[in-house]
């Protein structure tokens, strides 16, 4: 009997013990979902608190929400309540996400929700309901990735058009890319679109209209199977209903919709290797090659300029051009690389060069060789070699060389005699031992007599300061007055930092006031009604305008969720509140 009526009193002091804790924690309506659907997220308390703070929602937006719903009941002589604040979420993008920590003050103590891990996959199939709005925008909008060629080279241009395929039976507005492809495995160039242009055609024998959403072109980096990844939108649709309004015009339902392209499979082809030239450094396409100098005449110490260029269509930026060889007897430079490529549907045209500044030392003839350039052409899918003439520079006027004579050899050219050049450079002087022609002291000097006065002249302004210190501090109502702004600016500091956003800024306000009549009144936000707040102040002696206006801020924060508001409004009801808590501060 003893053991019964131990284990029954443990039992009743648990129960009492779990009865009076607090549970505030956050529940998900479910933890997969697809990219199109939504989520509900709920935090629930079993006691009422002050300063709710939601997390981030990082990797969804909120459509909906904060909705406060709160239960309060008696059963059986004991009271339950609860408390929950929901909001409505939509995915924007792929990825596991975690919804963080919200956290409520309960009873003086910060409390906080674990976090919640939520997994978002591709979208999923929908109900094929017919009178359903989700279903009916589902099978009238549809956007389709068109690629120009599914088998091209390496380094062969491809584009990819992006194209929203609408029915006439339903409208759409609000495009917005949610998902953007990587295109890990290409060298890719967005084209800028402009204004969306509305078009008429079709959608698998049926007529749709449709606008081109985006265009890239693609030059695959490797071969085999690569993937173009989808583009994903969020749109909004208006789809008709069978209801009409008191005109007889047809009502519609607006839902928003994610739609994505399809994932492209694209199987790229390797270059041949038969017939690769050794110089060949990956350019395909259609070139021509030049190499030209702006002068072959001039004196010794002149520079000249040699341009080797690349000109037509194809992967222009993707490959190096050949590099020149000179005689030594031609002082060279880094060349300047110049690109001047414009990149439509066909992919890149225009030209790029390296341009070489020549200096001759000596006078005489220097020949500079030919140099070769090997591309894969496209159109008869072989490699071609374009091979420059030899350039022949003369220099008329200059010193002679008085160094030996050398031979030099390049592939397909005889060999010539060219003037090997001596020192060419005179060597800087390393340690100057550079001496100051005059030298200056400091004793007797403009800082010398600043420093040496300047505690002097410091003393008068120490007495000034510290006259006018004790004034302020024995200023009893102006140190009030202060005092009561300090406390209006620390209150309303979250209010400042949201102005201009009318949701955060009003709710930040409203926290504002009811903290401070927490503090001065000493009353918990539950008992927190107008007249009652409106009877404390009166009994503090608070002036009836002061109170007045306190109560019609109050009013601005509820009528502000409902009702839009500008920046000035709310600017004016930041400075009103200002005043009015320092107005209050001073009376009470």
């Amino acid at each position: 009997m003893k053991i019964k009526l131990i284990f029954l009193t443990l039992f009743l002091a648990i129960t009492q013990l779990s009865i009076g804790q607090v549970k505030f924690e956050a529940k998900v309506s479910k933890k997969k979902l697809g990219v199109n659907e939504r989520l509900r997220v709920d935090f629930e308390m079993n006691q009422d608190g002050d300063n709710f703070t939601q997390p981030s929602f990082n990797g969804f937006t909120v459509v909906g929400g904060p909705n406060q719903s709160i239960s309060n009941s008696w059963i059986n002589g004991k009271r339950s309540y609860a408390k929950t604040f929901s909001y409505f979420l939509s995915p924007t993008k792929r990825g596991s996400f975690t919804i963080g920590q919200a956290t409520i003050e309960i009873d003086g103590q910060t409390y906080k929700t674990l976090p919640v891990k939520v997994e978002v996959t591709a979208a999923v199939d929908k109900p094929k309901d017919g009178n359903n709005a989700d279903y009916v925008a589902s099978e009238n909008l549809h956007l389709v990735a068109e690629v120009s060629k599914t088998n091209p080279y390496l380094n062969e241009a491809i584009t990819v058009v992006y194209k929203l395929y609408v029915s006439p039976r339903i409208q759409i507005s609000n495009l917005r890319e949610i998902d953007n492809p990587k295109y890990s495995d290409f060298w890719s160039q967005s084209i800028k679109i402009g204004q969306l242009k509305v078009e008429r055609g079709e959608y698998k024998g049926e007529p749709y209209n449709y606008v081109v959403c985006g265009k890239t072109v693609l030059y695959p980096q490797k071969t085999g199977k690569l993937e173009i990844e989808p583009l994903t939108l969020s749109i909004a649709v208006d789809v008709p209903t069978n209801r009409r309004d008191i005109f007889g015009g047809r009502l519609y339902s607006t839902v928003n919709k994610t739609v994505a392209a399809g994932t492209r499979t694209i199987n790229v082809k390797p270059l041949p290797e038969q017939g690769k030239p050794d110089n060949f450094t990956g350019a395909v396409g259609s070139f021509d090659f030049k190499v030209t100098p702006n002068r072959t005449s001039l004196d010794a110490t002149e520079s000249l300029e040699t341009k080797v260029l690349v000109s037509g269509n194809g992967n222009l930026k993707l490959f190096d051009l050949p590099k020149l060889s000179v005689p030594s007897g031609l002082e060279q430079y880094e060349p300047e690389h110049n690109e001047r490529v414009r990149t439509n549907l066909t992919g890149m045209a225009g030209n790029i060069s390296d341009s070489y500044t020549l200096v001759p030392q000596f006078k005489g003839t220097y020949p500079i060789p030919p140099i070769s350039f090997s591309y894969f052409d496209l159109k008869t899918e072989t490699y071609k070699t374009i091979t420059s003439d030899e350039i022949v520079i003369n220099v008329k006027n200059g010193p002679d060389s008085g160094s030996i004579v050398t031979n030099i050899e390049s592939p397909g050219t005889t060999k010539r005699t060219v003037t090997q050049t001596g020192s060419q450079f005179r060597f800087l002087k390393l340690d100057a031992n550079l001496q100051p022609i005059e030298k200056t002291y400091f004793f007797k000097s403009t800082g010398y007599w600043i420093a040496l006065t300047a505690p002097l002249l410091a003393i008068p302004l120490f007495l000034f300061f510290g006259k006018k210190r004790e004034e302020r501090l024995s200023d009893v109502s102006g140190n009030r007055v202060r005092k009561a702004d300090k406390l209006a600016r620390k209150y309303l500091s979250e209010a400042k930092k949201n102005l201009g956003n009318q949701k955060e800024f009003y709710i930040a306000m409203e926290r504002a006031l009811h903290n401070y009549l927490k503090a001065k009144l000493h009353i918990q936000t539950s008992e927190m009604s107008k007249d009652r707040i409106q009877r404390l102040l009166k009994e503090r002696e608070v002036q009836d305008t002061t109170s007045i206006e306190f109560i019609a801020l109050l009013e601005s924060c509820e009528f502000a969720r409902y009702t839009p508001s500008s920046t000035t409004a709310m600017q004016q009801d930041y400075d009103k509140a200002s005043r009015v808590i320092a107005a209050i501060d001073k009376q009470l």
